[in-house]
């Protein structure tokens, strides 16, 4: 129980890696608030984790719109009685080219994914500030966030923008003891990412050709995230701040892959 009589809130929870976030955070004994646009997502991830024996409240929250991510804040502290982590995970894909890439496409996925960032850093760094210091923030970056493949610009742009966010952040936050770091997850299989093989017109097909070039030979699971944010979140990284932990069987620690 290494969060024992911790708050949490994790954004984009109401599915894939932010249930799993949620789910581990959690079965270390956090109390955990699960946000997301999906209200009825959320409600039902809230009520499965409360079922398992958690403490946990859902609330709906585009986190692109400053004044829900500073109710969402609010409800965390008067609901739950304080907040100690906060795990921005909440994000949309974008995957085009950048010259077919609209202005409305590249604005909304940037709102999301890097504003959604910023808005979470900010309030929530300023509850813990005024609670006395202290507190864990926790980004959901990529592996776009430093390597890339064509045809991602807007989606790439976001993350790389989180990483460097990530940084600036913990430099900012120090002096208060709040630690800002992120996660860059690889592959991993979610609704978002089984969507994608269901696209393509052999979908077992095109997952066992992914499967095939992570090192370890499979997708990552969604816990598998929740447990890295765990450690990010508790005592065990007390002394890191403003790092990103790559969680992607080892997708940015190759140069290149040659067919055989």
């Amino acid at each position: 129980m290494k969060l024992e009589g911790r708050v949490a809130i994790v954004t984009g929870a109401a599915q894939g890696i932010g249930e799993g976030i949620a789910a581990e955070l959690v079965r270390e004994g956090a109390a955990v608030v699960v946000a997301d646009v999906a209200e009825d997502g959320a409600a039902a991830v809230a009520e499965q984790l409360s079922r398992d024996g958690g403490r946990a409240i859902s609330v709906a929250c585009d986190v692109s719109e400053e004044e829900q991510v500073r109710s969402l804040v609010e409800r965390a502290v008067s609901e739950l009685g304080g907040l100690h982590v906060y795990v921005n995970n909440a994000a949309i894909g974008v995957y085009t080219p950048v010259a077919e890439t609209t202005v409305e496409e590249f604005d909304r996925c940037l709102a999301v994914n890097l504003r959604g960032v910023f808005l979470g850093i900010k309030h929530a760094a300023r509850a813990m500030q005024a609670a006395g210091g202290g507190g864990s923030i926790v980004n959901i970056a990529s592996v776009h966030s430093v390597q890339n493949v064509g045809g991602t610009a807007p989606y790439a742009a976001s993350k790389g923008g989180v990483a460097a966010l990530t940084r600036a952040a913990a430099i900012d936050l120090a002096p208060a003891g709040i630690r800002v770091n992120a996660i860059c997850p690889g592959w991993v299989d979610t609704p978002l990412i089984r969507g994608i093989f269901e696209s393509d017109p052999d979908p077992p097909a095109a997952r066992g050709a992914v499967e095939r070039r992570q090192l370890l030979g499979r997708l990552g699971r969604p816990e598998e995230i929740g447990r890295a944010a765990v450690f990010l979140a508790g005592d065990d990284s007390s002394y890191i701040t403003g790092t990103l932990l790559f969680v992607d069987s080892g997708m940015t620690a190759q140069l290149e892959t040659w067919s055989e």
